[in-house]
């Protein structure tokens, strides 16, 4: 006993010495690792990052030719021994390697000055509450091997409320609905926990290819996932808009094999994306079926809260309303809503400590 005393002891002030020393030379950091993009907090400096997930890679070195913005830019312009790749598909890690090295550029990136073998921060990441015990396993070993002295994990949705300023850590219910780039977060949240979730495959990603398939059905016209997004930003829409809206597409004709462009409308666009949009519309009303009626009267109180860049799709607020009875709302800024919350997170973790959902070994915890 007295020997195991000794050793705990031991392991406490190693601890402390290590952020001691560590944490001098490092910043704490939260990432918000999308599917899309990738954000960074750091501890008392705010979102200091937001670039998109891709990696660009020359396959016949090995090499890592660009990452972020710049390798974007490449998508769908490369040779062929030069790949352009999102190393995360629906939320989760698809290639190890290389997320470990986006994360370790983004983490050298924040400390881009001082004592390179010093910089081990703690890092907080927020993964889509859907993933299994693996994936999560996959993100922890990522993030300490790109050079985390501690890593923790955060359920997406948990991560967006917090960042919404919702009271997640009292007894009263909270719904956010969070729509990403590969995935929909859909929770219900009270007393720091997600009381009912629901995690999709079907987010901002699976819009873009709804638009290139039906460009292809309705036009013959073939476009690339890129040109999809330029689509859906520009008069992408769930709901009928007041006044019409039209934007030009260009792509090459699937008849002659020639460029060719034409001029589609808000209500084409409006029809691409309504499959995507129903199983989300369809999934939330299925969980609102599912939540306890106390936390319910709440939700109706407080209204359902939207995040995520697929929640700007034009009137997607007001077909909620209509199709649920219960008021919706889009937070401020919501595109940042996670990575904002994981900091609000860094900043109070003795407090909000309850909310993660698991540590740097891998244990649970809670």
């Amino acid at each position: 006993m007295e020997g195991r005393n000794i050793q705990d002891r031991y392991r406490r002030y190693r601890k402390r010495f290590s952020d001691g020393i560590f944490g001098r030379f490092s910043q704490d950091i939260g990432i918000d690792l999308g599917t899309a993009n990738t954000l960074v907090y750091v501890h008392g400096k705010g979102i200091v990052i937001n670039e998109p997930s891709v990696v660009a890679v020359n396959q016949k070195t090995g090499q890592i030719l660009a990452i972020g913005r710049h390798a974007k830019r490449m998508v769908g312009k490369t040779p062929g021994h030069i790949v352009a790749t999102r190393p995360l598909v629906d939320g989760v890690v698809s290639d190890f390697d290389i997320t470990q090295q986006m994360l370790r550029f983004f983490i050298n990136k924040v400390h881009d000055s001082g004592f390179s073998f010093l910089r081990r921060p703690r890092v907080l990441v927020g993964v889509p509450s859907g993933v299994t015990e693996v994936e999560r396993r996959a993100v922890i070993e990522a993030t300490m091997n790109a050079g985390a002295r501690e890593a923790f994990l955060i359920d997406e949705p948990m991560a967006a409320a917090i960042g919404a300023r919702l009271p997640v850590i009292e007894a009263s219910g909270n719904m956010i609905v969070d729509i990403g780039g590969g995935t929909t977060e859909i929770a219900v949240i009270s007393l720091g926990g997600v009381v009912v979730s629901r995690s999709l495959r079907i987010a901002g990603d699976e819009m873009n290819e709804d638009i290139v398939r039906y460009a292809r059905d309705a036009f013959n016209l073939l476009i690339g996932e890129k040109t999809a997004e330029e689509v859906k930003i520009a008069i992408g829409s769930a709901y009928p808009l007041r006044e019409p809206m039209t934007y030009p597409i260009r792509g090459r004709d699937l008849v002659s094999g020639l460029p060719k462009e034409i001029i589609a409308n808000d209500e084409q666009i409006r029809e691409a994306l309504s499959h995507s949009v129903r199983i989300v519309v369809n999934n939330i009303k299925t969980i609102i079926e599912e939540t306890p009626p106390e936390l319910l009267s709440d939700i109706f109180q407080r209204g359902i809260i939207l995040a995520g860049g697929g929640s700007l799709i034009r009137g997607l607020d007001r077909l909620l309303a209509n199709q649920t009875g219960i008021p919706v709302r889009m937070m401020e800024d919501p595109l940042t809503a996670v990575v904002r919350g994981t900091g609000i997170v860094l900043e109070d973790m003795e407090h909000l400590h309850e909310v993660l959902v698991e540590d740097q070994r891998g244990g649970a915890l809670k």
